[in-house]
């Protein structure tokens, strides 16, 4: 093979000397030799290969560090997923019993809810190697690297294991929804699909009598976008759900993120799980962060629930800005938060947990309620209530400046989704509807009626709250954040 190759280099040198020497020119033709030959390296895997990482022992190691103790708010799904891997485990059992091996497990869930940490304790608990990648790195512009690159990874997962002398290995695909979407909805590039055959051609070839037992977890919060032929049985067995956690989940989260952090005596980690509905595991740790950060900068030992509660605020909205509001502004938009205030505890006593001004991120106030229980199941009068506290702001400014500002935009858009909501699942007089059939003008119409009966009703709280709120408006101004107790206490004594 050896001798061939200086045959040819010699034959092209001397051909190349030859044509030189008659004046032709051949920088055009090393251009295009040159060009052919980093297309075909690319294409070869021998220049950018993206998993190089997988040959490394510290990339496929056994003890990723995660257990499943170490996760918290995820109950179920920890269940589901365990119940899944005994299969793994029990492997001789299995065998005996003539189980298929199980392929593949598909975690689905919001963003930060912890699905890469129940791969890792997956890795953990059955003593398998474990390799990651994640979707965008298997698609490129070249036709089939994508496909290769899923050779590789599984080849690489397989010696790994081998060399380890570890009889499983866990592939862990993060945003797997880029590599297995829909075939044929990418209409200008092929390769999404050819890298999705391959994928499903390596899950096909994983045998019962192989010396390595793979599984593969991958992670998508759009298990909509999936191909179907990747979720049949065989392929994805076992789908689970990683949801949000509920106010125990949060709990626990807390607990686990607050260990060798010093709270101070006063801190009560059960509120903060209250108040913190619709967190997610990966907020709850950057609040508990947070908290540690102010009481740094304020040159404290401890961390208090002032910390906290101000760490609650920037998770939901962003860091405070250094944005100078003229005081006619930030007096209306006390008023406009004011409203909303008023309303929502008047419709909902016990409602409102923070009133402020400070602007953070787009908001130039806010007023965040509290959540007394869990809530998953809507009715027709709490999406009503719901509606009179987003309009309650810009009436509070209709009120006092016989008018509204753009700063209740927002307001109104979530005002009409709510009533849009209450169409659409047979709460309003148009009784049980399909939007596709009902048409646009009867829907506006129903909606037009349902906001306008809530104006009505927030007009008539508000109609002699004037003096109220231009009192709360002062204090508001003067300690720019209030708390829910506070304001209830003053509302009381109006």
């Amino acid at each position: 093979m050896m001798r061939y190759r200086e045959l040819l280099i010699g034959i092209t040198l001397g051909t190349a000397v030859f044509l030189t020497s008659r004046g032709i020119d051949l920088t055009p033709l090393f251009l295009i030799g040159g060009a052919l030959l980093v297309l075909y390296l690319l294409t070869q895997g021998k220049m950018g290969n993206q998993f190089e990482f997988v040959g490394n022992p510290s990339a496929g190691r056994v003890d990723t560090g995660v257990r499943f103790d170490d996760i918290g708010g995820q109950e179920v799904a920890k269940r589901e997923l365990l119940e899944a891997l005994d299969f793994v485990r029990d492997r001789e059992t299995v065998q005996q019993l003539g189980i298929r091996p199980l392929k593949g497990i598909l975690l689905t869930g919001p963003p930060g809810t912890g699905k890469t940490l129940l791969a890792k304790a997956a890795a953990n608990y059955t003593d398998s190697v474990f390799v990651s990648a994640s979707g965008s790195e298997f698609v490129e512009l070249y036709a089939g690297v994508g496909a290769q690159r899923v050779r590789q990874l599984f080849n690489k997962a397989r010696q790994l294991a081998t060399k380890m002398n570890k009889q499983s290995a866990i592939i862990f695909i993060d945003e797997i929804e880029i590599i297995a979407g829909k075939r044929g909805s990418h209409s200008s590039h092929l390769e999404y699909d050819q890298t999705l055959n391959q994928l499903l051609v390596e899950m096909d070839g994983i045998k019962p009598e192989e010396s390595v037992n793979i599984v593969v977890i991958a992670a998508t919060n759009r298990a909509d976008m999936l191909d179907p032929a990747i979720l049949r049985p065989g392929r994805f067995d076992r789908q689970v759900k990683v949801d949000l956690p509920d106010r125990e989940g949060r709990m626990h989260i807390l607990n686990i993120h607050a260990k060798g952090k010093p709270l101070a005596a006063g801190v009560d980690l059960d509120e903060v799980a209250k108040d913190t509905f619709g967190f997610s595991g990966a907020h709850l740790e950057s609040l508990i962060n947070e908290a540690a950060i102010l009481a740094y900068r304020k040159e404290r030992t401890q961390i208090e629930m002032d910390d906290i509660r101000e760490a609650i605020d920037k998770v939901m909205l962003g860091e405070k800005l250094e944005r100078k509001v003229d005081r006619e502004e930030l007096t209306r938009v006390a008023v406009h938060e004011i409203g909303h205030a008023l309303v929502s505890e008047t419709v909902r006593p016990g409602s409102v947990a923070t009133l402020t001004v400070i602007p953070r991120g787009k908001a130039l106030g806010f007023m965040r309620q509290a959540q007394e229980q869990e809530q998953y199941l809507y009715t027709k009068g709490y999406l009503e209530d719901q509606i009179a506290i987003c309009l309650g702001g810009a009436l509070a400014e209709e009120l006092i400046y016989h008018n509204w500002s753009t700063g209740a935009s927002n307001d109104f858009e979530q005002a009409t989704s709510i009533g849009k909501q209450l169409i659409l699942t047979g709460l309003s007089k148009l009784g049980i509807v399909q939007e596709d059939l009902v048409g646009k003008e009867r829907i506006y119409e129903a909606l037009k009626e349902i906001l306008e009966e809530q104006q009505t009703r927030v007009r008539n709280i508000l109609r002699d709250k004037e003096p109220f709120i231009r009192k709360i408006c002062d204090v508001l101004l003067e300690e720019e954040k209030v708390s829910g107790d506070w304001f209830r206490k003053q509302l009381q004594c109006a």
